[in-house]
């Protein structure tokens, strides 16, 4: 249905109450397994090899995004309101833009050398060193900083309200914005999405034909495979799309042409927005699926604490009767 006169205004409560829960989730979680991925990390630095590159720079966009979400948690509990100065509201939406960017151009890169790794070896031997590794990290964050950067000079809080923290623009600058971001979404995640959708889709076929492959390299490929499927079905694809989609209806209700499904498509565009920071999260299970040593490592950790958490428990345990017992004398 739609009309041309004055459009129901989309309530904006949902996402006040809605956000802040995840981004603390995020935040505790994605701060762990990051700091523990990492550690891990560095210490099998030598037998990663090159791979070790794209995946520290990975862990890094992590980390500079999850350092934001404690001010915007601040941010929705107040009712929306930004208490940390404009410029520090930019920066903050511009770490999330090259955490979100980021990742896709580091989980891209992961898997274009996983790719020749396993289905070329013998044409790239000797061609994909550590320092072409760093050159291209390099220009993985000037791009997507350099896509990010115009982001910066939209408003961030409309004319009427200084207070406010848009994720994207006021409505003045609503329709660049929109030209804007289908350029962005095209740019940064459409085409990166194509090229590791070939390489992994190509992967598995190699994998699953050629009966002398490794059994644990085509167990820990597909894992990470379907790693990148989960990340790109649940964290990057419904946001581009609604993200898109929201700001088609806010241009709309400016023009006054209405429709219903603008409060819907709203309400799915904040979710979207918490399943999008879940990346944060999710991207150290990348760490587990590119050297066995990893896992190893890590099973071998929640061994030992669930040994110190037994001792203690026996040790308070043992104590208990002869307590009782000098209650009774």
């Amino acid at each position: 249905m739609m009309n041309k006169t004055t459009c129901p205004q989309v309530s904006s409560d949902f996402k006040d109450s809605f956000l802040p829960p995840v981004y603390i989730l995020v935040f505790i979680v994605g701060l762990v397994a990051n700091g523990w991925g990492l550690k891990s990390l560095l210490h099998n630095w030598k037998k990663l090899k090159i791979i070790n590159v794209f995946i520290l720079n990975l862990g890094l966009t992590d980390v500079l995004y999850l350092l934001t979400l404690p001010f915007l948690v601040v941010y929705y509990f107040l009712k929306s309101k930004w208490i940390f100065g404009e410029a520090f509201c930019k920066i903050t939406r511009f770490c999330f833009n090259v955490n979100l960017y980021g990742s896709i151009g580091f989980l891209t890169c992961i898997s274009v050398y996983r790719y020749l790794a396993i289905v070329h070896p013998v044409k790239v031997m000797g061609r994909i060193t550590i320092t072409r590794s760093v050159i291209i990290s390099v220009m993985v964050w000037l791009l997507v900083s350099f896509q990010s950067l115009p982001d910066m000079f939209f408003a961030k809080a409309s004319r009427n309200d200084t207070e406010k923290c848009f994720d994207t623009t006021d409505n003045a600058h609503i329709e660049e914005y929109l030209k804007y971001t289908l350029g962005w979404t095209l740019t940064g995640f459409c085409i990166p999405f194509v090229i590791t959708l070939g390489c992994y889709g190509h992967m598995a076929v190699v994998l699953w034909t050629l009966k002398r492959t490794d059994k644990v390299l085509k167990q820990r490929s597909l894992k990470l495979l379907f790693i990148l499927i989960f990340l790109f079905s649940v964290c990057y694809i419904p946001y581009h799309v609604l993200r898109n989609l929201n700001l088609l209806a806010r241009v709309l209700t400016k023009q006054r042409i209405c429709h219903k499904w603008y409060n819907g498509v709203y309400i799915a565009h904040q979710i979207s927005r918490a399943l999008v920071c879940l990346n944060s999260a999710v991207n150290p299970l990348v760490y587990l699926h590119v050297h066995e040593d990893v896992p190893a490592q890590l099973r071998q950790q929640l061994q030992q604490v669930r040994q110190m958490f037994n001792r203690w428990f026996l040790s308070n345990h043992s104590r208990r009767p002869l307590a009782r017992t000098v209650d009774e004398l």
